[in-house]
């Protein structure tokens, strides 16, 4: 799993526990499972369908920098399966992990519709070794 995105854990992420409030975190999550999976579709109408059970697993503080890893698990003919793991960058201590977020392409229609993707594509593949700067 890559952790590519990092969070900064500031004051008006917290809950009144003085923790990393789990809905900012969700709300990360979200957008950062969403924005992979565009760009493993190669579309940018994709929408949320399932987010399987969420274990939090420790607790993070204001002053943290926390990673979120995310990689794709299944490619289905309309969707794409992921999941999640978010962990403390210093201490690599694992804060949540998420085992399925389900995500949907959508057509022009608004419906779903196949997206012919079977594996990850990685940027390398993408935009070759030139379209990389080497």
């Amino acid at each position: 799993m890559n952790f590519h995105t990092r969070k900064w854990v500031k004051p008006e992420d917290l809950n009144p526990n003085g923790t990393l409030f789990g809905g900012s975190l969700l709300r990360w999550i979200d957008e950062e499972a969403a924005i992979y999976a565009i760009v493993q579709l190669g579309n940018q109408r994709v929408v949320t369908k399932y987010i399987s059970e969420i274990n939090f697993v420790s607790a993070s503080r204001q002053g943290d920098i926390i990673e979120l890893g995310i990689t794709a698990t299944e490619f289905g003919r309309t969707s794409i399966t992921l999941t999640c793991e978010v962990r403390n960058k210093i201490t690599r201590k694992s804060i949540l992990t998420v085992d399925k977020l389900v995500f949907v392409n959508l057509g022009e229609d608004g419906l779903p519709a196949p997206h012919g993707r079977t594996a990850i594509r990685y940027i390398k593949d993408q935009f070759g070794e030139e379209g990389l700067g080497g």
